[in-house]
């Protein structure tokens, strides 16, 4: 299976399927250094249009590997997967943490490998606080959209989420939890424990049903 281009994460398989990867860092509106390995939303934003107008492609495959990044920014390429008519599997490969997480269910079928991992936490902020309370609002409203994104794309519950992401036992310098493939499919949160030929068939799958629907 040989890909026929690779530019900006997002490569074209045979078998009309578009793959892209979500590697690093989500880079928002700020530049990341030159050392960081990124994800550039303003590059993703407008490929996933293409996919969806694209009537030569029948299906997307994401693959991430991500320590998370800009929350406005990952939830923006999240909203977007969700969006699409054309079937979506995901697959997280190495970690899928913070805002990787809503990433990673935004697909119509998720997959982990069983050594990768997912870290829920709060939501963060840097920089000076003018106003702590209205700053703690906004940051509250923001990590309920998160949690509400989680649940409604998810097997989880939004208050299990929340629960997950406020759990002090097992983080050692921080507030939160880690999960491992395996334990990421017991808590409903990605559907199945499998790797890449997992994630295409599933992806096939998907795909012939849905050209069964439309016949």
């Amino acid at each position: 299976m040989d890909m026929k281009e690779n530019t900006d994460n997002i490569a074209k398989l045979e078998n009309r399927i578009q793959l892209l990867s979500i590697i690093g860092e989500v880079e928002g509106h700020e530049t990341l250094g030159e050392r960081a390995k990124t994800t550039k939303y303003e590059q993703i934003l407008p490929r996933l249009a293409m996919v969806e107008d694209d009537d030569s492609v029948d299906g997307l495959l994401i693959l991430l590997n991500t320590v998370g990044g800009d929350v406005e920014a990952g939830l923006a390429i999240a909203e977007m997967i969700a969006s699409l008519s054309k079937p979506t599997v995901s697959l997280v490969l190495g970690g899928g943490h913070s805002i990787g997480v809503p990433l990673a269910v935004s697909s119509d079928y998720s997959f982990i490998v069983p050594s990768a991992t997912m870290v829920i936490h709060p939501v963060r902020t840097n920089g000076m606080f003018i106003g702590v309370m209205q700053t703690y609002r906004n940051m509250e409203k923001t990590q309920d959209r998160i949690t509400a994104f989680i649940a409604d794309h998810s097997h989880i519950t939004q208050q299990r989420v929340e629960e997950l992401m406020l759990d002090t036992s097992l983080l050692v310098k921080d507030v939160g939890t880690m999960l491992d493939g395996r334990e990421a499919v017991k808590e409903g949160l990605i559907d199945q424990v499998g790797g890449i030929s997992e994630a295409l068939g599933k992806l096939y799958e998907l795909i012939r049903e849905k050209k069964e629907e439309n016949e």
